[in-house]
């Protein structure tokens, strides 16, 4: 039997979901680390560009899951540092014709109903949002509550509130067990005992389950994102074509781009994002990268001509049915999920945070969990989640996170 132990639960994963639930498990009167096998956010939340969207989730689980993080958000940005750079700067959604307005009208309806501000913006009223759009679009969708914070800063600034004990460069090599139950982990260094262990490592969250011997199939999806030269404020909100939401719902593991063109407080224009399942595959590709910059310069003529600074790419960790694993395993008592959140996850981590602390104190949870239940996939779900080769530890430096 394992030794007593003075923590309440540890935390795999220093991204912005494991500092959301290390925040609120704090906040709700608990004793929690968090450890990562790098530095704070240095994996996808890192390379994230800090989406706090409601405006490409239809009716459904994430959307109110989206809705209860964008309150959070709201409160969060008055009590963390200026830092974290949150900005209710909405969304707008463009349509290049009728046919692609009328769609967007009716994902609009179905997401009115369940709490979202959407405005629909004719043709000749574009202009008025943002002055530097492309002439001849059809229409679009206003949102206003979208957001942005910038990703790294906000996940450094959670972790720091919660007050928890942090371990940086430590890899979890092992989930400790105590008559089947998971009781916390070990790493080359160290043992850190706890009642229960939540996997918040992102897109290393199967790998992390795998310790614990249950099967999620979490996998890759890489996506990249240019930086340009600093300018004056060009974009307003945060804009991209309706093709985006279809690429953010699909499956597929071809190439899928759209851009999402967006400005910074520092003056850099943010423009994403591609989504494609290479594996852990790391090279850089020119491919994507033309799209990404001709997608955008045709919203927005007057980037045609600016510089690129930079380009940088992570790993968006994508599970089958587009929807992340929140709660206790039925599987494995003791462990948690808080990992699967797609490209989602900066906009989602308040929401799954306080998740995390209603089932790790036993409250009532403040809103249905039941979706993400982490076991609702079977053993086969995805074949390519248990393939050892997908597992990136041996030859690259990246974190849980």
């Amino acid at each position: 039997m394992l030794k007593r132990h003075s923590l309440d639960a540890v935390i795999i994963g220093a991204g912005v979901v494991g500092a959301a639930c290390a925040y609120y498990a704090a906040r709700a009167g608990l004793s929690v680390a968090v450890i990562d096998r790098g530095p704070v956010a240095g994996g996808t939340t890192g390379a994230g560009e800090g989406n706090l969207l409601v405006s490409d989730k239809e009716a459904g689980p994430e959307l109110d899951l989206a809705l209860l993080s964008t309150r959070l958000w709201t409160e969060l940005a008055a009590v963390l540092p200026p830092e974290i750079e949150y900005e209710s700067k909405g969304g707008l959604v463009v349509a290049p014709d009728e046919t692609t307005v009328k769609a967007l009208r009716g994902f609009a309806d179905g997401q009115r109903a369940a709490g979202v501000e959407a405005v629909e913006v004719a043709a000749d009223a574009l202009h008025d949002l943002e002055p530097h759009l492309a002439p001849g679009l059809a229409g679009g969708f206003h949102y206003p509550q979208d957001a942005q914070v910038q990703p790294a800063q906000a996940a450094a600034r959670l972790l720091a509130a919660s007050g928890a004990e942090v371990y940086l460069g430590e890899e979890v090599t092992g989930l400790l067990l105590d008559r089947g139950a998971v009781r916390g982990v070990s790493t080359p260094r160290r043992e850190l005992l706890a009642p229960a262990v939540v996997n918040a490592a992102g897109t290393w969250g199967g790998r992390v389950a795998g310790l614990a011997g249950v099967t999620l199939p979490v996998l890759p999806r890489r996506g990249f994102v240019l930086v340009t030269e600093p300018l004056p404020r060009v974009v307003r909100h945060k804009v991209y074509a309706a093709d985006y939401i279809a690429d953010v719902a699909s499956g597929s593991a071809a190439l899928q781009s759209s851009a999402v063109v967006e400005g910074t407080p520092s003056g850099p224009v943010l423009i994403g994002a591609t989504r494609e399942r290479v594996g852990f595959d790391r090279g850089l590709s020119t491919e994507a990268l033309r799209r990404l910059a001709s997608q955008a310069a045709a919203l927005f003529p007057v980037l045609a001509d600016v510089r690129v600074m930079r380009a940088y790419h992570g790993f968006r960790p994508y599970l089958p049915d587009h929807l992340p694993a929140i709660g206790p395993d039925q599987r494995r008592p003791g462990l948690l999920h808080a990992c699967g959140h797609e490209g989602a996850g900066i906009g989602l981590a308040p929401a799954t945070g306080l998740l995390i602390a209603a089932a790790l104190t036993g409250a009532e949870p403040p809103l249905p969990a039941h979706p993400f239940r982490p076991d609702r996939f079977g053993t086969d779900a995805d074949a390519g989640a248990a393939d050892p080769s997908a597992d990136p530890s041996a030859d690259t430096p990246e974190e849980h996170s």
